[in-house]
């Protein structure tokens, strides 16, 4: 009996302890499998991460970083007045060179014109010969009129006498214009300055053949008024509208380095030149002092008013492919959304937009290769933070 109890005693045991090991070998295998289903799913979650590209993202700066526009321009005299004779001859002499000053009606040159004093002498001769007809016909006239009460001369002849008389006096009015016109040429020997100012060109010398008029060869003088000066810019058409008539500009020279002079825009020529797409303006710039010289270059410097604040974000934003000119943002789904934008001005690290983007709008810093419209971006940096603008990005860059 002892032997048979410890024998089922022993059967139970046994069996308990199987039960154990059957119960432990299934939370092993079971524990195995659980291990690796986690470990598959971190590891497809790895892969999904990797192949998610993290972005950072920018918001589209309003501030005005550049309120200007630099363009070249030309600087030319105020007032300037190419000097051509109104007589043919030859230049007896003149008396002011290239640099000179000279005052308004002064007397920079004389010409010798034989030709026009002989035909002065000719007309006044005309005109005296004229005159003494005139006043043969009058007294004929006279005394024809104090015959006719007595019956010695007809009506018919005092009327001829009358015509002849007026035919006489027309002779002499345009012996009198003829000779008043060539004295008025005869005034144009003596060569004038049409205003203050200096002598900036001189081509001709004593003994030289003078033509009468401008048609053919350079002026015999230039005389330009220096005391202030024109500066002409081209502005792109864009542009025109935010500069304004009154407005201020900076001139710049390459003779004067470190010094700057105040322009102020006085016009517009109100067109666009169909060849370059520019605005031809002009400036008044004062030169009291003489320090700037028209005809040199000018770096003009404009300031611009605009009605509304312009968009700027970083260079490297943009994408330019077969679908245009556009830059890749990240919409609320954090999914990739491409916007077609227009430039409006190229500063160099910051663009400047004309159209295509929203204060609002997140855009890309850098849009990796192969990124498409609609895949899904992570962005960099805490969750719920503000992108920065391109104005806060300069301050860390300093």
């Amino acid at each position: 009996m002892p032997t048979d109890d410890h024998a089922r005693v022993s059967g139970r045991r046994l069996g308990l302890f199987g039960l154990v090991a059957g119960v432990a070998l299934v939370f092993v295998v079971v524990s195995g499998i659980r291990a690796r289903e986690e470990s598959d799913a971190r590891l497809k979650q790895w892969t999904d991460d990797q192949a998610t590209p993290t972005v950072a993202v920018i918001q589209p700066d309003a501030k005005v970083l550049n309120a200007t526009l630099d363009l070249p321009g030309r600087m030319e005299a105020y007032s300037r007045a190419p000097i051509f004779a109104r007589v043919s001859g030859y230049l007896k002499s003149w008396s002011v060179d290239i640099g000179a000053r000279v005052k308004a009606g002064q007397v920079i040159a004389e010409i010798e014109a034989p030709d026009l004093d002989q035909q002065l002498l000719q007309a006044r001769a005309d005109l005296a010969s004229q005159q003494a007809s005139a006043k043969l016909s009058e007294a004929t006239l006279a005394r024809r009129k104090s015959l006719i009460a007595s019956n010695f001369v007809s009506m018919q002849e005092i009327d001829e006498r009358t015509a002849d008389l007026s035919n006489k006096m027309a002779a002499v009015n345009s012996g009198q214009a003829n000779v008043e016109r060539l004295e008025a040429l005869a005034a144009y020997k003596k060569i004038s300055a049409p205003f203050d100012g200096v002598v900036t060109s001189r081509d001709t010398d004593v003994g030289a053949l003078i033509n009468a008029g401008g048609g053919a060869g350079p002026p015999m003088f230039v005389i330009s008024d220096i005391s202030k000066l024109r500066v002409y810019v081209n502005v792109p058409q864009n542009y025109v509208p935010a500069i304004r008539i009154g407005a201020k500009a900076v001139i710049s020279v390459p003779e004067y380095p470190n010094r700057s002079f105040v322009a102020t825009v006085e016009a517009s020529s109100q067109a666009v030149d169909i060849s370059s797409g520019t605005t031809r303006m002009q400036l008044g710039l004062d030169n009291a002092g003489g320090a700037l010289m028209p005809g040199g270059y000018a770096g003009v410097r404009l300031s611009l008013q605009r009605d509304t604040v312009p968009l700027h974000i970083p260079a490297s934003a943009l994408i330019f492919n077969q679908s245009g000119l556009r830059v890749a943002t990240v919409g609320a789904d954090d999914k990739v959304l491409f916007k077609t934008v227009t430039i409006a001005r190229d500063l160099g690290r910051d663009i400047e937009l004309a159209s295509g983007l929203s204060a609002e709008d997140r855009v890309i810093v850098a849009p990796p290769d192969g990124i498409a419209d609609g895949d899904p971006v992570r962005v960099a940096g805490a969750k719920g933070a503000k992108p920065a603008t391109v104005s806060e990005k300069q301050g860390v860059k300093g």
